[in-house]
Order: C-alpha cells, then structure tokens, then sequence
C-alpha cells in the first residue's frame, strides 16, 4: 500500500481502495457538520469484517469499486466525539461511542415503520455506490448523533469495535425467538458465529451447540463459551451430518438453528436437523443462489427468516450486554496493526489468522 505523504502531514488520513488489491493512504477533506444533529467522530479504531477482505481482494461484492473515485473503508468502528452540532444533545466533545456504520433516509415506509435497516436508500459506511459512501477508515467520521452509542468507561475503545458485530448477532437472536429452555444450534463459529451464542446464552437458552469444519475454531468455541460443537465431515451430505450432530450430542430434536456461515451444506444441515415448528434464521452472507431443501421445510412446517445487518433497540442491547460483562469481547481481539498497516489487518483476516483483527486509529 503506498502512502502519498505521513499521516502528520495530513488533515484527514484515510485508507482508499481504487480495485482489487490497490489501496492507498491518502489524504481527504476532513467532513463538515451541515445539519445540527450531525457529530464528528475521531475515530480509535476500526474492526476487520469478511466484506473488507472480499472488497480488497475482488474490488466489490455486488457492487465493484469505481477505480477512478475508489471509497474509503472501514464500518467496524470505535471512536471520540470530537465536535457537535448545535443541536446534538445525547453525547458531548470527548465522549467515547460505538458507531451504527449507516444513516437510512428516514422518510420511506421501512424507516416510517421502524425497520430502517431495509431502507432502500441507506448510505452504508464503505458502500461503492452510486453514491459513494465514505468508511470509516479515516481520521474522522460524520454521522448522525443518533447512529453513535455512548459507551460507559468500563469498555475500553478496543472493545467497543465488537459493539457492532455484537449488534448483528442480537438482531440475529431476535429474529429466532429464543425462549428460556431451547436448544440452539449456531452454525458457523466465525466472530458472528461466537457472539450469537453468547447471546444466546443470554437469552436463556440451555444448550448451545457450535458447528464448525475447522478444528482450531471449535477448540477457541469450547473455551470461550463452554459449549458444545461438532464437525461435520465434508465427504458426507447434510442429511447424514444432520444425523450424525444429533447422535454425538444425544439430540432429538434442534429448536432454533441460526445460521452464520452461509455454506450451501450448513443450510441444508440446519433445515434437516430443526424440530417441526422449529425456527431458522439465515445470517451468513453466501451464494446468491443456492439448492434449499425446500420440501423438508415445508413439511416441518419451520419459520425461516433471513438477518439483515440491526434494527432498532439492538445497539442498545449490545452496548448493555458488552457494558455488563454479560458478553466478554475482549478475547475475541486477536491483533492490532496500525493504521498505515490496515491491508496487513486485511491479509490477516484472509488467511484465517485470529479471529478479530484491529487497525489503530491516526496516531498524531
């Protein structure tokens, strides 16, 4: 990655992605505060997440990176308020937040109903557009005080990153229901796949299992949740790895399976191991189009959901959790690299190092 000058020299450092594999630090325009409601955010440090990987590998995802513009990245974020609006109320110069990465339109039906996470005109940290939406991965970052979360002293600003992944996986549990009592099966035990079980702990589940391909992964689960896990075999269908979860761990049935992987064969575990009535949620991003035992699930007669990022009141929830020490994050942090080294971060989540890697903020 090539730097045009020191950050000491800039006014506004940010990490520029222009395509596959080229990213740049450079400077830009520090952003201004036009409404009164908006913050400033000097930003401590941002999280590494699957789509940052993807985008610097491929250039895009569903949307490619217009190399003559580029967009700089980042939505995992940490940070203090550096300046207010006239009119912000809620936090104040100095106050360290968590950061909601997207600010919805506010005036379509989603947002008029309360789910704004589905606006259709959310302006996304790091999405390519049109029109671009600057990351996070800069030395400050505007937003809408109603989109940054206090947090308490407590949480050191390395934890307060997980705040946003956190919030995906309450979403997620929210979606699935989980009542006191069930049994719940986590699909993937990626950083997602961790925090949903941990909180679906706290939501009262009394049996959690993690599925994983990866041994090293189910060895991190088993002493971080105290839970149990199980490997399917790559060679055996679902059906079988279906069979097989449920001999191994003595089950009879699954009450709610919350997917995070997004792995055609874990989705069609999933479905084959549910109890009738059971409750899916899919929160792994994978293949747009896939072979779904449609069939089983009609026949089980399951409620299927698909998970979309977080909503209302889950911020909230995640900082209460984190805040609580109900859900301890700080295991999950695994490096920190500094802010000129972010495609070092990057790399390091692509080879499957860790399992959260960190980039510094600007340091002056």
């Amino acid at each position: 990655m090539a730097a045009s000058t020191h950050t000491k020299e800039m006014k506004n450092p940010s990490i520029v992605l222009y395509g596959a594999g080229d990213a740049k630090l450079q400077d830009t325009p520090v952003p201004e505060i036009v409404d009164s409601h908006d913050v400033l955010v000097r930003i401590a440090f941002v999280g590494v997440c699957g789509s940052d990987v993807h985008f610097y590998r491929h250039g895009g995802i569903s949307r490619m990176v217009d190399p003559s513009v580029g967009i700089t990245m980042g939505h995992e974020a940490s940070g203090v308020i550096a300046a207010v609006g006239k009119a912000v109320t809620s936090v104040a110069v100095g106050d360290h937040v968590a950061i909601e990465p997207g600010q919805p339109c506010r005036y379509c039906r989603p947002c008029k109903s309360g789910t704004y996470h589905l606006c259709k005109n959310m302006r996304f940290a790091a999405d390519p557009g049109p029109p671009v939406t600057p990351g996070t991965l800069s030395k400050y970052y505007c937003i809408a005080e109603d989109f940054v979360y206090k947090v308490p002293s407590s949480i050191s600003l390395e934890e307060t990153v997980l705040v946003e992944p956190t919030s995906v996986a309450v979403h997620a549990v929210k979606l699935g229901d989980v009542r006191p009592g069930e049994t719940v099966v986590v699909m993937g035990s990626g950083t997602i796949g961790l925090l949903v079980a941990s909180v679906v702990r706290q939501f009262g589940a009394h049996r959690i299992i993690l599925v994983d391909i990866l041994d090293r992964k189910l060895d991190f689960a088993r002493t971080y949740l105290n839970c149990d896990t199980f490997r399917p075999d790559t060679a055996h269908t679902p059906e079988q790895n279906a069979a097989a979860l449920l001999e191994s761990t003595g089950l009879e049935e699954v009450d709610t399976v919350i997917e995070c992987s997004g792995a055609p064969s874990s989705i069609e575990t999933g479905i084959y191991i549910l109890r009738g009535g059971g409750k899916y949620v899919q929160t792994g991003m994978g293949r747009p189009k896939i072979e779904f035992p449609m069939t089983v699930m009609s026949e089980k007669e399951l409620l299927v959901k698909g998970c979309f990022r977080y909503s209302a009141g889950d911020y909230e929830l995640a900082v209460s959790m984190i805040s609580k020490g109900l859900i301890d994050v700080k295991p999950l942090i695994s490096s920190t690299s500094k802010f000129e080294d972010a495609t070092v971060a990057w790399e390091k989540t692509a080879n499957g190092e860790g399992i959260k890697n960190l980039i510094r903020g600007v340091q002056d």
